[in-house]
């Protein structure tokens, strides 16, 4: 119970530690007056202005020191209440855009992530079974062609052939159509970041695989007789494990970067691509409530990854 405590407590301090950077960084970098008035909040002359740079002030907290602005923000987030988006009326609320936007990113990450583990699981366990072998060194070259195509250019790729050229798949994302229909839309998106990683888990699972191949219990279960299938599945897989679920927390980092990617070139109205806009109209309620929400999110999956370390091995809580 302590190992498990000790781990809420550091991932709480963590996501303090981010809100604290990114809210500083945001207030000091950008001049908040200026996305919610506009030119007028450069306009000290007039009196009407001042009274309406007056009044923005103290609406948004812009007339208090940095910390309370800080401790006023956090006592919101933590009740569920973000803010609103910088706007001369303020609106729409910044939940409401989350709302919205934030279903389709997590159904494109979850789809990826699920591709990329599916896909690299066997992958890997073929490869290892025929380490040295030409099919291994194919499955080799393929692994870091993947890895070192960038997002983009997979995206683009995979939406010239499969939505311009032979028609199967929609060449935009809309938000309207049927759950089906949209999560069809998602194939191509999700294949874009998860190709890459899918390529990084296999070459990570099979190094660690042929490493297990090696080990002295297997030598024993080969000369009880078992299977090659049974030995790969059943006793090498799972030791091997270790790294390859430390690596999926990780990698959702980089799955959430990518879909900036995958949403701005198949136009899904997602969080990557709203946190875009929003870096550059400055609007800094939106940043970042996606920056805590991503980091969360990540937070969150490591936490659960560390907890799976102790159900494989318990001797991991000591």
């Amino acid at each position: 119970m302590r190992y498990y405590v000790q781990r809420v407590a550091l991932a709480i301090l963590l996501l303090l530690a981010v809100s604290m950077l990114t809210f500083g960084a945001l207030n000091i970098l950008g001049d908040p007056l200026f996305n919610i008035l506009g030119p007028v909040a450069g306009d000290v002359n007039n009196p009407d202005s001042i009274k309406m740079i007056a009044l923005a002030k103290k609406e948004f907290n812009l007339d208090r020191a940095l910390p309370v602005r800080y401790f006023i923000w956090l006592s919101h987030f933590v009740r569920g209440d973000f803010g609103v988006t910088f706007s001369s009326t303020g609106q729409p609320p910044v939940s409401g855009v989350i709302s919205e936007r934030l279903p389709r990113t997590i159904s494109l990450v979850f789809l990826a992530q699920m591709f990329a583990i599916l896909v690299s699981i066997p992958w890997a366990i073929i490869a290892a079974a025929r380490a040295g072998k030409i099919s291994d060194r194919i499955s080799t070259i393929n692994a870091f062609f993947l890895v070192a195509m960038p997002n983009f250019a997979i995206a683009v790729i995979l939406k010239f052939v499969f939505s311009l050229k032979l028609g199967w798949t929609p060449i935009t994302y809309v938000a309207d159509d049927p759950l089906h229909s949209r999560l069809f839309q998602l194939l191509l998106p999700s294949l874009t970041i998860g190709l890459p990683v899918a390529s990084v888990y296999q070459r990570l699972l099979r190094t660690d695989l042929i490493t297990t191949l090696q080990q002295d219990f297997i030598l024993l279960a080969r000369t009880k007789g078992l299977s090659k299938t049974r030995i790969l599945f059943v006793h090498a897989l799972r030791p091997s494990l270790f790294s390859f679920i430390t690596v999926v927390g990780l990698n959702t980092g980089a799955l959430i970067g990518g879909s900036i990617v995958a949403e701005t070139v198949f136009r899904i109205p997602g969080i990557g691509s709203t946190l875009v806009e929003s870096i550059f109209r400055n609007d800094f309620p939106v940043v970042l409530a996606i920056v805590m929400i991503v980091a969360s999110a990540f937070v969150v999956i490591n936490l659960l990854v560390d907890f799976a370390y102790t159900l494989i091995d318990p001797r991991v809580r000591r």
